[in-house]
């Protein structure tokens, strides 16, 4: 039963992921981490290249190409960061609008797979969802990995918890 299981949740991530991936693509015209890197930049706590790219998972080079084609795309512009060394990522207008945009199009992508779901049903699928979230053994990196995609204006109360390796795990 159980593979069972990991299996049908397997195949409704990537659902998921392709709904999301095809609406991100839509409205910016660039897939792969593209969407990721709007939104964590625009959760605002001076984000730097270093952190961006241990939380998207990528090379040092990888990311400098990702914030490269970011700032030609004029959705980033890169500023002095807090101590005058690093250097501190942040959205332009046009970026801000169009993480706004990915934000909404990755709601809209999810919320079209539960609409054939009752209201019941929908809160029985949330509450299982919060307590899966809520039993995992994450760290604040883990939360930042796999919150990236996260609307922090819906989301105010993450499940996930953030004690990994505090208590001798």
């Amino acid at each position: 039963m159980e593979h069972g299981i990991a299996n049908l949740l397997g195949a409704l991530s990537l659902a998921v992921m392709d709904r999301i991936e095809q609406g991100a693509r839509e409205v910016v015209g660039r897939g792969g981490e593209t969407p990721a890197a709007l939104i964590v930049i625009g959760y605002g706590q001076g984000m730097t290249n270093d952190k961006l790219r241990r939380i998207l998972g990528l090379s040092h080079s990888g990311t400098v190409r990702l914030v490269d084609r970011l700032v030609s795309d004029r959705l980033v512009e890169r500023r002095p960061g807090k101590d005058g060394r690093e250097v501190a990522l942040h959205l332009t207008a046009i970026g801000a609008a169009s993480r706004n945009e990915l934000l909404a199009s990755r709601i809209s992508a999810v919320t079209s797979l539960l609409d054939v779901l009752s209201s019941a049903e929908r809160k029985q699928l949330a509450t299982l969802i919060r307590e899966l979230l809520a039993r995992q053994d994450t760290s604040e990196m883990d939360r930042f990995t796999i919150c990236r995609m996260c609307d922090d204006r819906v989301c105010t109360n993450c499940p996930l918890p953030t004690n990994k390796g505090q208590h001798g795990h």
